[in-house]
């Protein structure tokens, strides 16, 4: 049986027919959740903690059930300096460099920026924008930079999306739910209806991606 996968997602559900990478901190990880990612989002960049959260990253990075580095990234619209942000980020794509590892990223009014640090530091990892919402100019200047787009909320709550996800290739995307209370069903029905696909035909789409973006058997 296909299951659904959750690209994203900050509360453990245990669902029998849903993988889902389960986001973790360094400072608070729960060694309960089977499968993970780990990151240092740029909301909670802490200088004083930034060393010992990085030794954890690369300890837990080498770990089967730890699947991705993340969410990490760069958010031009919070108080903590962007060259801080990028400075903690390049810290974190040196660790995950040095596995095949994906990175899920937070990216916000900052994509150009992201896009110039994926082609500087010659980063080969998958990379994945959690959260899509933007237009469909930004998606497409993502998409031939060889990023995937994962989308979850804001095909829910904004119509305009729904255009982009039509024309998003069936794969470079992914979904999730993040914090929402919304299920990952739902997300599933509302993108399989936007695609005017069958559910199961959705699943597969998305299974066959995370398979190959994540080397998974």
């Amino acid at each position: 049986m296909t299951k659904f996968i959750n690209l994203h997602t900050h509360k453990f559900s245990n669902l029998p027919d849903v993988m889902e990478i389960v986001n973790q901190y360094p400072w608070e990880f729960d060694t309960s959740i089977p499968n993970y990612s780990i990151g240092i989002h740029p909301w909670y960049i802490d200088k004083n903690r930034l060393e010992a959260d990085l030794k954890i990253i690369k300890q837990k990075l080498q770990l089967d059930e730890c699947l991705a580095l993340g969410e990490c990234g760069l958010d031009k619209r919070i108080e903590i300096p962007l060259d801080l942000q990028i400075s903690v980020f390049k810290k974190q794509l040196e660790i995950v460099k040095q596995t095949n590892k994906p990175i899920i990223l937070h990216c916000v009014a900052a994509y150009d920026e992201v896009i110039a640090i994926k082609k500087e530091m010659k980063i080969e990892n998958p990379m994945i924008i959690h959260g899509f919402s933007k237009n469909e100019q930004v998606a497409q200047t993502l998409l031939k930079n060889g990023f995937y787009l994962s989308f979850g909320k804001y095909l829910l709550r904004n119509p305009d999306l729904e255009k982009v996800f039509t024309f998003a290739p069936k794969n470079q995307i992914l979904l999730e739910t993040d914090t929402i209370e919304e299920s990952i069903y739902q997300v599933y029905d509302k993108a399989a209806s936007i695609k005017e696909i069958s559910l199961e035909e959705m699943k597969s789409i998305v299974f066959n991606n995370f398979s190959t973006i994540f080397n998974y058997k």
